[in-house]
This record gives C-alpha cells, sequence and structure tokens, in this order.
C-alpha cells in the first residue's frame, strides 16, 4: 500500500481511469531509472521551422497585442510550446512550399538584410527567450548564384559567399548569432561544397556556427562521411527529415549528433498532437535522436495552400486578429518546459510494455524529468513515413529511481489526454504531485496520454484572453501601398507564390504612383520545385466566386513584357505551374488576351489593347457566375467570355516572366 501511495494519490486525481472491479488484471510492468552506469546522449532541443516556404507570412500582418500573443505561445519559456530552437529558411526567391520568400542578395551586387519577415521573427523569439537556438537553411538560391545553370555547386565559392553573408548580415543588421547552419533542404549535397562552407566560416570568424548536413535522409550522408575524413571532420550534426523514429547503422557509426531535422507536417488537431507526441519520444528511443524540429512554427499562411494547417498552431487571418492555440502546442509543453539543450537523456531502453514509450532527462545537478507517451496508431499518424502497426493498452508502469535520483521524493504531474471518442481532450493539466516511496512509484496508464513527471516546479500553462472571433477576408479590400516606411518589404496579404512582389519607391514618377508594389526576380532563380515561368501573388478568400478585380499596372519591359490580374485563382504553392482561373493579361506589344490558366494555354479571347510598356494603365476584371468581362482604362475592352471551371478561388496579380513590373491602387469587391 505505502508503495503505491503515490499511484493512489493519481488515480484519486485523474478521473476514471482503466477499469478495475471484475476487469482483467492491468498489464504492470517495471522500469529502472539509474544514472550510476553513467548517461546516454545530450539532448538539443525542440524546435520548429519557419518558411520552406512562407509559412509566417500572415503572422506579421496582425495587430498587436493578438501579434504578441502568438509569439508568447510560441517563444516565451514555461508559457506555451517553450521552444528550443527556430530554424528558419534563408530566403532564395523561389517557391519552397506555401509561397516564396526573398532573397537577402535579389542580384549579384545587391544586399539587403531587411527583406522579408525570418529577420524579424528571429529577433521576437530571441526577445522571448535568449537562450534559443537559431538555424538557418536555404530551399532556393537567386538565379545569379548558378550563372543560368539550375545548380547551387557549380560556383562553391560564390554559395559559400552568399550564405556566409547571410549569417555576417544576421549579427551586423539583428544582432543575431546564427547557431547552425544547413546546406540545400531535401536536395543534393556536394562535399566539396560543405567543405568550402566551414572554411569560408572560419574565414570570416564565424567558427562557433556549426554545420547540418544533409537535411534529406540518412544516406548518402553518413556513408560519405565514413569514407570521407574531411567531410567527417566538418558536419557537426546529421540531419534526417521524416525519418519515421528509425536511424541507419552509418549514421550511428559516425558518431556525431543525429536529429530529426524537420519531422510532422501534419494537421493540427488531436491526430497532428498523437503525431508529435509519439515522435518526440520515439525520435530518440528508436533513432538516437537528440533534437526534433517540426515544420511548421504556425500556420500563417492560406489555409488552402498545400499542407494547410500543418503548423504547431494556426494563425491565419490577421484581417480578423482570431488564432488558434492548437493542442501540438501543449504537446510540445510536455517536453519543452521540463528540459533544456544541455540536459542528458538517461540510458533506458524506453520501451512500455503495454505499447508507448518514455524518456528521461536531467540537468545533471540533480533534476530529472520523465515523458511517457501512450498514443495508439490510429490517433498518432503523422503525414509521412507509413506508421506500421502497433498495439497500445492500458497499463501500469512501476518505475525505480536508482543513482542520484534514489533520494527523490515528490514528482510534479502533468498530464494530457486525447479524446477521439467525445472530442473532450484535457491538455497539460497539473495533477497532484506523486510521492515516490523508496524510489519506486507507480502510474495508471491509459491509452493516447502524456504524461510529464518532472523535479521541477517551473511549468506553467498559461491563457492570454480568448482572440477576437474568426472573420472570412474582407469582401471589399483596397491597398494603395502608399507607405513611405513600411516594417516589411511586403504589402500585407499578398501571398506571392512565384517571383518576389516588394513595396517601391518610384522616385521618377510626378505624383500619382511614387509608392507602388513591384516585382523584382528577373532571372528564374534555382529552384526547389517547379517554379512557374510567370510570376504570380494571390490575396483574399480562397472561396469567393462573383468579383471585381482592379488595379492600374506599369509593364517595365519593352516588347515582349507583360502583366496580369486574376480571378478565381485555384491553386499555389509547390502546384503553382498547374495554377488555373481567369486571367486578364495585356502586353508590351499592344495586345491582350484571356486565359483559363496562369501558364496562359487555354485562351478564351485575344486581341488589340493598345497598351504601351513604360505607362500607366487601368485594368479591371469582372466575373460573375459563368461570365467574365475586362476594361482598359474604365472602358470595356473584351466581355461576355464565358468561364466555367474553377468555380471560385483567389484574386491575383502578376508578370508574364521573371521581369520587372509594377502595381498600384489594388482593389478586389
Amino acid at each position: 500500500a505505502a508503495l503505491l501511495w503515490g499511484t493512489v494519490l493519481l488515480a484519486c486525481s485523474c478521473g476514471p481511469g482503466p477499469p478495475r472491479v471484475g476487469a482483467a488484471p492491468l498489464l504492470a510492468a517495471t522500469y529502472v531509472l539509474d544514472d550510476a552506469n553513467g548517461l546516454g546522449r545530450e539532448f538539443d532541443g525542440i524546435g520548429a521551422v519557419s518558411g520552406g516556404g512562407a509559412t509566417s507570412r500572415l503572422l506579421v500582418n496582425y495587430q498587436e497585442p493578438y501579434r504578441s500573443q502568438i509569439l508568447d505561445y510560441l517563444f516565451k519559456p514555461n508559457f506555451g510550446a517553450s521552444l528550443h530552437i527556430l530554424k528558419v529558411e534563408i530566403g532564395g526567391d523561389a517557391q519552397s512550399t506555401d509561397g516564396t520568400e526573398p532573397s537577402h542578395m535579389h542580384y549579384e551586387n545587391d544586399e539587403n538584410y531587411f527583406r522579408g519577415y525570418e529577420w524579424w521573427l528571429m529577433k521576437e523569439a530571441k526577445k522571448r527567450n535568449p537562450k534559443i537556438k537559431l538555424i538557418g537553411l536555404p530551399w532556393a538560391f537567386p538565379g545569379w548564384i548558378g550563372k543560368g545553370e539550375n545548380w547551387p555547386y557549380d560556383y562553391p565559392d560564390i554559395t559559400a559567399y552568399y550564405i556566409v553573408s547571410w549569417i555576417l548580415g544576421a549579427k551586423q543588421y539583428h544582432d543575431l548569432d546564427i547557431d547552425y547552419v544547413g546546406i540545400w533542404n531535401e536536395r543534393a549535397f556536394s562535399s566539396k561544397y560543405i567543405k568550402l562552407l566551414r572554411y569560408t566560416l572560419d574565414k570570416h570568424g564565424l567558427e562557433q556556427v556549426r554545420i547540418i548536413a544533409s537535411d534529406r535522409l540518412w544516406e548518402p550522408i553518413s556513408f560519405v562521411m565514413m569514407i570521407d575524413s574531411e567531410l567527417h571532420g566538418v558536419v557537426d550534426v546529421i540531419g534526417a527529415h521524416y525519418p519515421g523514429t528509425k536511424t541507419v547503422p552509418n549514421a550511428l557509426l559516425t558518431g556525431k549528433k543525429l536529429w530529426s531535422s524537420e519531422d510532422y507536417s501534419t494537421f493540427n488537431d488531436d491526430v497532428g498532437a498523437g503525431c508529435w507526441a509519439r515522435i518526440l519520444n520515439q525520435n530518440y528511443v528508436n533513432g538516437n535522436m537528440t533534437s526534433t524540429i517540426a515544420w511548421n512554427l504556425v500556420a500563417s499562411y492560406y489555409e488552402e495552400l498545400p499542407f494547410g494547417r500543418c503548423g504547431l498552431m494556426t494563425a491565419q487571418e490577421p484581417w480578423s486578429g482570431h488564432y488558434k492555440v492548437e493542442s501540438p502546442i501543449w504537446i510540445t509543453a510536455h517536453t519543452t518546459q521540463f528540459t533544456q539543450p544541455g540536459w542528458s537523456y538517461l540510458q533506458v531502453d524506453g520501451h512500455l510494455e503495454g505499447g508507448g514509450s518514455f524518456v528521461a532527462l536531467t540537468d545533471g545537478l540533480g533534476n530529472l524529468t520523465i515523458i511517457i507517451e501512450t498514443m495508439s496508431h490510429n490517433h498518432s499518424k503523422c503525414i509521412r513515413p507509413p506508421l506500421p502497426n502497433f498495439s497500445v493498452v492500458p497499463q501500469r508502469a512501476t518505475f525505480y529511481l536508482g543513482g542520484s535520483f534514489y533520494m527523490v521524493e515528490t514528482l510534479q504531474v502533468w498530464r494530457s489526454r486525447l479524446d477521439f471518442k467525445f472530442g473532450n481532450s484535457s491538455l497539460f493539466q497539473q495533477l497532484h504531485p506523486v510521492n515516490v516511496w523508496k524510489g519506486r512509484f507507480s502510474l495508471d496508464l491509459d491509452v493516447d496520454e502524456v504524461y510529464t513527471l518532472t523535479t521541477l516546479k517551473t511549468g506553467w500553462k498559461c491563457a492570454w484572453p480568448e482572440p477576437p472571433p474568426s472573420q472570412p477576408f474582407p469582401s471589399n479590400y483596397k491597398d494603395d501601398f502608399n507607405i513611405g516606411n513600411p516594417p516589411f518589404s511586403e504589402a500585407p496579404n499578398f501571398a506571392d507564390q512565384t517571383g518576389v512582389f516588394e513595396y517601391f519607391i518610384n522616385a521618377s514618377d510626378p505624383g500619382d504612383h511614387v509608392f507602388t508594389l513591384r516585382q523584382v526576380v528577373v532571372q528564374r532563380p534555382i529552384t526547389w520545385v517547379s517554379d512557374a515561368d510567370q510570376t504570380i501573388s494571390v490575396i483574399g478568400n480562397f472561396k469567393w466566386v462573383n468579383m471585381t478585380v482592379t488595379c492600374d499596372i506599369y509593364i517595365e519591359k519593352p516588347r515582349d513584357g507583360g502583366v496580369f490580374i486574376a480571378g478565381r485563382v485555384d491553386n499555389g504553392g509547390i502546384y503553382v505551374r498547374n495554377t488555373k482561373g481567369v486571367f486578364f493579361w495585356v502586353f508590351a506589344d499592344g495586345t491582350y488576351r484571356v486565359t483559363g490558366d496562369l501558364a496562359g494555354k487555354k485562351i478564351l479571347m485575344k486581341g488589340l489593347a493598345g497598351v504601351l510598356d513604360n505607362a500607366w494603365h487601368t485594368l479591371t476584371l469582372n466575373i460573375q457566375g459563368n461570365s467574365a468581362s475586362g476594361l482598359l482604362n474604365g472602358y470595356p475592352l473584351w466581355e461576355n467570355v464565358t468561364v466555367s471551371d474553377p468555380g471560385n478561388g483567389w484574386a491575383a496579380l502578376g508578370t508574364r516572366s521573371f521581369e520587372f513590373a509594377q502595381f498600384d491602387n489594388f482593389h478586389v469587391e
């Protein structure tokens, strides 16, 4: 009775556990936690990715106090997710999943360390947690780096200089110390380039920046490191993506730190929380991985783009201020609030007899944190890889604390219980402490639960007041881009899908169009996916059917330049090449076209418009039901064009090719 006193306390405080009376006895097993024979691997922290791409796009447009509240839930220690690591995309001007992120060097002679929003996000994270680790990783590169080839390794010195300049700029302009840098997300690596990157880092006094490779699979990087001692010497961490909690022999043989440097990527409901809970433990238990990094940090992009709501929380409505702290935030807290990078895992097998897993970590100063998960198969499927079948049953786990933990008398208890039957989950709740008697305590575990037992008393489930209710994108929206000193380089709510659209000051304009939006990528980037051959930025409500889009346009490229406005745009992200909609184009050669697709293959109408380059014109596109019409400078140019598919979508603007062009006085109704 004395031995189980902690269990009795817990059973009383936990509500109904597994049935007792008349039921089959619970599966019972004992697990030993002991540091007498040394510790396991060093823990490197739990993190998340912003970018890869444009996943935080809408976050920056939130008004205060809501924007700061979201950031608190993500980064503030002992508040919410309390993340240890923030990984960001080093923008490359190309599509990298849900949009493009701007490069700090669009052109060879161009450097600007204030584009995009990752600088801002890293500073906000550091403001809340000065100890947070920062990682930079490119998905794509500006075209000039490859000198016309879609490959970043032909001129490795140029690529290394480009990446190192980003790290130096982070310090010089934002006082940010980048801790780790990657090679090329989920694409080929070059041993020669990695060695040159290390040399270039050292040459610029960046010896403390560590290299992660290759952000793809365990192989071939592990094998190549085994046969190339110089490469082995410069790679600090082997980072694999979506490893399914498993590693490979060669990776272990390198003796390097092993990370799941991108994982999760799952819809953020309770099944997503179950996926996250399972891999946070089992990446170490099964695969010796000492860090797990979620893609993505916060779902702040239009939900109809690829992988909608695959973030730890959701903040996709800056126009309303609405956001949602999803269950993965509180699953994260079970680990992050009670551990720190630099702690060590205990040497344990980590598998529970009745299914599920546990890990134990210590700071080496007497503190102990145990995290237990009992996620069932169907309630913990991640988006990838496929999950082999397994079963989890209610069970009684008895833990014996040995070594320096034998004297521990009480442990704080935090529990999440995912309820898939009634949808009444309880997340990150503090229960009564458990008493440890002569190094022993027992716990009754049900299916789909997470427990943290810890000597630390610092845990906290914080909550800001409820944000405003959800609202659709405004049905009447205008932007004249008249902002002299914009806080960000991109206009609110525009989500670039190929190309980069930036605020521009048109110094030579007599007055009507001094402040505009300009497409600035003029050479096809070294792409990560198949970017479109045209540039495009989308905005609005994907459910829109009938709409009028008006915009002033300015073609800068003589002869074969061209621009468009569009409605009912049905696609973006990695699928941007296949985008359909109603596109109204005008060209520098004086012609116009109406097409049913971004590629311009499905021509619905064409003719003469008389538009000139380097002059302002106003385009209006009106779509009602199955009919569309277009105006040029307020006069009808074409009408009664039949449009049937797609039936709804965003508004958009863009250019015929990678070319300079300007837009002003955008209005959609």
